[in-house]
């Protein structure tokens, strides 16, 4: 699917700048060949004119300057002097020329008046472009030279083949540019989608892979229930004593809330994925919070022979903005992975601690700009090339690590409810062994601030 995806905005993005560059370019060359044209028609007409001023001028015309005319300007001229042609009209021309000159000649007489009002007094040229049966373009003049005796008539034609010559080869470049530009177009859009999809890919296979671990640890339980019912009915052909079925009900029951819990933390990542869960910011004791946390962990560190302790600061915080429910649930994650994970006689340290920062030297006046939470175990730690995956849904670091009452969604919940507080968690290596997991988050005061103070207190 992702394949056929990817060519087809392959195709959209490379066929969208291609149109683009298509119509650029002959919106260009159009505009260039009208600009080419228009300055090659004036200067054929700068250049007739000063012709027929010198023709008009010379008081002997001979057929050596009228050769060099021709040459030079790329010319050529036919003179009828009362009708007759002249001499050098009647040089040796082949019969392609002749045809030409009379059909420029026929072309002006049907196209454009042959004389002026007062053309027995005045002269004129007129200048103007034809094609010919041999379907070559040409520039042609008709000039019209009266004086006393008669009138000389002058026919002057230019072929338009040099530049012709000249847009073709313009072409001929833009088509080059243009193809070569198009083949760049399609290589970049193919490697810039592809980068493109790779997170929709990344997506859609974390997806599949959490689907697969859910369908995974829902089949578990179920299974348990459904062979503890099918034992409290009889289904293997011998029906469960009434003692026993108190101990599968027990254990239907632990099974169906171990499957709540699990369908709990899918519903909570769901509702992250769509940011349809909400934060609700209340004023918060920060200490206060990690002191009940502290309580209801206390026992079951207990249970372990675990040494727990809390350290906090010595001047009590100040109340501040905070989501109650979210960060009690964040630290009830991060304690509960740490007891479950620490082995006997193992220790747990939970802290709090806050940052503080002065406008200037002279000020006496603080901003406290975040708080963090820290819980230290002494556990066998997180591998270093692991630490960015812990966070990964489903993910476990290792199968000692691993237990039938987790299921890999914790750390990211803890993620995902840090991000929502606009704060930031990561783990580092407890000095000695161990993990310990930082979260920062900022601090909004809500109140007056307490006096600074730089001492921790330990709770043993």
């Amino acid at each position: 699917m992702f394949r056929k995806v990817h060519y087809r905005l392959t195709f959209l993005c490379a066929g969208i700048t291609t149109f683009l560059l298509f119509t650029m370019s002959l919106t260009y060359l159009y505009v260039s060949e009208q600009g080419l044209k228009q300055n090659h028609f004036l200067s054929f007409q700068r250049d007739i004119a000063t012709l027929i001023a010198n023709f008009e001028r010379q008081t002997l015309i001979t057929h050596t300057w009228l050769s060099q005319m021709e040459s030079f300007n790329a010319f050529t001229i036919s003179i009828t002097d009362n009708g007759i042609p002249l001499l050098f009209s009647e040089r040796a021309q082949d019969e392609k020329r002749k045809i030409t000159e009379q059909e420029a000649l026929e072309y002006y007489r049907s196209h454009y008046s042959v004389t002026s009002p007062d053309a027995a007094r005045k002269s004129f040229h007129t200048e103007y472009s034809f094609t010919s049966s041999y379907k070559e373009d040409y520039y042609a003049c008709y000039a019209y030279i009266p004086y006393e005796n008669g009138k000389t008539e002058l026919l002057i034609l230019s072929p338009v083949l040099p530049l012709n010559r000249q847009i073709h080869s313009q072409r001929i470049r833009f088509a080059a540019i243009d193809t070569a530009a198009v083949c760049l177009l399609f290589l970049f859009s193919f490697f810039f989608t592809k980068k493109l999809l790779i997170p929709i890919e990344n997506s859609r296979l974390e997806q599949t892979r959490f689907v697969a671990a859910a369908s995974h640890e829902l089949r578990t339980p179920l299974a348990v229930i459904l062979s503890c019912t099918g034992a409290i009915q009889g289904h293997n052909g011998k029906k469960a004593l009434p003692e026993e079925e108190e101990t599968f009900l027990n254990t239907i029951y632990s099974e169906g809330q171990r499957m709540k819990r699990l369908i709990d933390d899918m519903l909570f990542l769901s509702q992250a994925d769509s940011h349809a869960f909400s934060v609700h910011p209340e004023p918060i004791e920060p200490d206060t919070l990690l002191l009940n946390s502290y309580e209801a962990f206390e026992a079951m560190a207990a249970e372990k022979n675990i040494s727990f302790r809390i350290s906090l600061p010595d001047s009590p915080m100040p109340p501040c903005l905070g989501d109650r429910e979210r960060l009690q649930q964040l630290i009830a994650i991060l304690l509960h992975n740490a007891v479950s994970y620490t082995p006997e006689n193992g220790s747990i340290l939970l802290s709090l601690a806050y940052g503080k920062s002065r406008k200037t030297d002279s000020d006496v006046r603080r901003c406290h700009d975040s708080y963090t939470i820290a819980v230290a175990d002494s556990g066998i730690g997180i591998p270093d090339e692991e630490k960015a995956k812990i966070f990964r849904r489903f993910y476990r670091s290792d199968q000692s690590r691993s237990t039938k009452e987790h299921f890999g969604l914790g750390l990211c919940i803890a993620e995902e409810i840090t991000h929502s507080l606009k704060g930031s968690i990561h783990v580092e290596d407890t000095p000695g062994g161990g993990s310990t997991f930082l979260v920062r988050l900022p601090f909004k005061e809500s109140g007056t601030p307490p006096a600074p103070a730089n001492h921790t207190q330990s709770r043993i």
